[in-house]
């Protein structure tokens, strides 16, 4: 079987974008998550919905490794992680598709505190994951700017910052101190479990404010509910030319695993 190309989305795309996809309920170690399978005549395509559908979770009521392990056994070789996002940086544009460069977490773990791996218990298929190429891949990052209409060449690093409340503008001065060009809450996880699960990943995203005080928000409050609009028609067409276009790459990280005593790694 081919492999198939696979995208997460948020509540900012409808299910009816997607024409009449077909669920496909995948049985995974932490319970069930339904993937929908869109049309598409040369592979396997998917869309995971990940606050459920219709729109019921939480960011942190989001079962992430249930979502990534059905990615796996639907055989995902190429996926595009999207998210809304505010903007921390005035060189950024709102209501425009960035791709991501980067990830900024404070702190590798999942909303209920956990370690953010699929290794939660000693495997022999567990290891640690070697960031050769960064949590996103070049060869799909490259396919999803081409798809989206993306001429400009820039760096959007990804502040990762757990829902379910929002930020205080404190906070968000800080992120923007650290090194990060947007954040939201989710996206992150996402993208790291699916590394562990040797899925090539890309990171899409729309910023919808400016989240820091200090950056004038454009346009009036007309003006500024029509470019949303148009955003989020931008976003749509780069998701859709995504799960019709783009094409499985290689994953370009490894795990280091350990074998028995003596007879050394791979």
């Amino acid at each position: 079987m081919s492999p198939a190309i696979a995208v997460i989305v948020g509540s900012a795309i409808q299910m009816g974008a997607f024409g009449r996809p077909e669920p496909v309920r995948v049985e995974t170690p932490w319970g069930p998550w339904t993937l929908y399978r869109v049309e598409r005549a040369d592979r396997p395509t998917y869309v995971s919905f990940r606050h459920d559908y219709p729109h019921r979770l939480l960011p942190n009521q989001i079962p992430y490794r249930a979502q990534a392990w059905a990615l796996r056994e639907v055989g995902c070789g190429g996926l595009l992680v999207t998210s809304s996002v505010g903007v921390l940086t005035a060189s950024l544009p709102l209501y425009e598709p960035l791709v991501l460069t980067d990830i900024l977490t404070l702190d590798n773990r999942l909303p209920d505190g956990s370690a953010c791996t699929m290794f939660t218990e000693p495997d022999a298929r567990h290891g640690h994951l070697v960031l050769n190429e960064g949590l996103f891949s070049g060869a799909l990052s490259r396919q999803a700017a081409a798809l989206a209409g993306r001429a400009r060449d820039e760096a959007v690093v990804f502040g990762y910052v757990g829902g379910p409340r929002t930020k205080t503008p404190a906070e968000n001065r800080m992120w923007r101190d650290l090194g990060a060009h947007v954040n939201s809450m989710t996206l992150a996880p996402e993208v790291i479990l699916a590394n562990e699960l040797e899925i090539p990943c890309a990171g899409l995203v729309v910023g919808h404010k400016y989240s820091v005080p200090d950056i004038d928000a454009p346009g009036d409050r007309e003006a500024v509910a029509e470019t949303l609009e148009r955003s989020r028609l931008a976003f749509e067409r780069a998701v859709l030319a995504f799960l019709q276009r783009a094409e499985p790459v290689a994953f370009g990280n490894h795990l280091f695993r350990f074998t028995n005593p003596g007879e050394g790694h791979a």
